[in-house]
């Protein structure tokens, strides 16, 4: 009879294997009570969840499920997995995660071939697919597949960022995104791009990379048709058509979109350059804008113009120079109303030597008759000419190194003086 007591004989074993056989047989009284209780019966066959937690409200259909769920909120965790000392309340939790040291992914989706461990995870998984998303954020209107994610995305409303790094004291609402920060910091880069072989700390971040090599820009600008191959990339741009610039130059008053340009312009004011070139002495206050300037000494022209053929080093050099082409002439002389593709024939700067505003000023200019360049004195020709010709005769007394210029020599010895 279901009623009467269900007989155990214990062997003689150790204490703990006797304890949990123990456990066992008064679990299995329960159940065989609760089954035989008319009412408990009919609730479980009905559906009925008439067995709730105190705690959070979750219901149940029999007290043992209730049971065993408020082991959850007493923090108690007495079971503890041996690979990685993570602790669960409950055994079958476990049991669940140890499927995750084991490799074994039996659960597999029908539509994009994923594999899962658990039953549930596949399902949970499935609902990213059917594009349902059940959970809303009360405060921002942000739609959510799973519950779970729905909580976790509540933290950042809440402000609350309980877990901090000891290395440089940045703090997260989440115990994970801590321990994926670490990862920076032990300067581990175990994902690789097999294209370029740049390294990321984070799979996410190369999975991010991946997509400049895919050459997909599915992100467009509404205001001037560019396109990005990130959501962030376009939302960083359109911050340029807003014409907010909150980033000013104390030294000259020149405002910037972005915190990093106005970093960079500052470096103009300083005179610190300290990336110079080993085959002319140019020096450059970024590496950017040196391994830029390497790619004159390379030869390498990959920016072609359709139109005559015409290569450049950079994609800007190949925009300027179609203006050529286009007709379009959007610099003008005060003086006399010439027009001009390029801004630069106008500047009466120093760097580009003012190739018109001299008709006006009188000034007797020496031809190049290779490229065309205008120069004030015959010296300077003199050592420009040596650009169109292999000969470079400035030594550098230090390393025997030669250049085309005594301006690229002297710019080069800095880096002896610097050692």
């Amino acid at each position: 009879s279901l009623s009467q007591p269900c007989p155990v004989r214990l062997r003689e074993q150790p204490i703990a294997e006797g304890a949990r056989l123990i456990r066992r047989v008064l679990r299995i009284q329960r159940i065989l009570r609760d089954r035989q209780d008319p009412l408990a019966q009919s609730f479980t066959q009905a559906g009925i969840k008439a067995f709730s937690c105190e705690f959070c409200g979750k219901s149940f259909t029999q007290a043992v499920d209730l049971k065993n769920h408020r082991i959850i909120h007493s923090g108690v965790k007495s079971y503890s997995c041996e690979l990685c000392g993570k602790s669960f309340t409950q055994a079958g939790s476990i049991k669940r995660h140890q499927l995750i040291h084991s490799g074994v992914k039996p659960y597999s989706c029908d539509l994009c071939g994923k594999s899962f461990t658990q039953a549930g995870s596949l399902k949970s998984h499935q609902l990213i697919h059917s594009g349902v998303k059940p959970y809303s954020c009360d405060l921002c209107g942000k739609w959510f597949t799973r519950e779970r994610n729905l909580k976790t995305h509540l933290l950042i409303h809440s402000g609350v960022k309980s877990y901090s790094c000891d290395l440089c004291g940045k703090s997260f609402t989440q115990a994970g995104d801590l321990k994926k920060h670490h990862v920076v910091h032990s300067g581990v880069k175990s994902y690789s791009c097999d294209f370029c072989g740049k390294s990321f700390t984070r799979a996410e971040g190369l999975k991010k990379h991946q997509v400049i090599h895919s050459g997909v820009k599915s992100y467009s600008c509404d205001l001037c048709g560019k396109s990005f191959t990130r959501a962030e990339g376009l939302k960083k741009h359109q911050v340029i058509h807003s014409g907010v610039k909150p980033y000013s130059c104390d030294m000259c008053g020149k405002s910037f979109t972005w915190a990093r340009d106005l970093e960079k312009h500052q470096l103009i004011h300083s005179g610190f350059k300290p990336y110079s070139c080993e085959l002319c002495g140019k020096s450059f206050a970024w590496a950017g804008d040196l391994k830029k300037h390497q790619l004159i000494h390379s030869g390498f022209k990959p920016y072609s113009c359709e139109l005559c053929g015409k290569s450049f080093t950079r994609a800007g050099d190949l925009k300027k120079h179609q203006l050529i082409h286009s007709g379009v002439k959007p610099y003008s002389c005060d003086l006399c109303g010439k027009a001009f593709g390029q801004s630069r024939n106008l500047q009466n700067e120093k760097k580009y030597r003012n190739i018109h505003l001299r008709i006006h000023t009188g000034n007797d200019l020496s031809y190049c008759d290779q490229c065309g360049k205008l120069f004030t004195t015959d010296a300077q020709l003199q050592i420009h000419m040596f650009t169109h010709t292999e000969e470079r005769p400035y030594k550098c007394d230090r390393c025997e190194k030669t250049f085309k210029s005594p301006h690229y020599l002297k710019k080069h010895q800095q880096i002896h003086t610097r050692k």
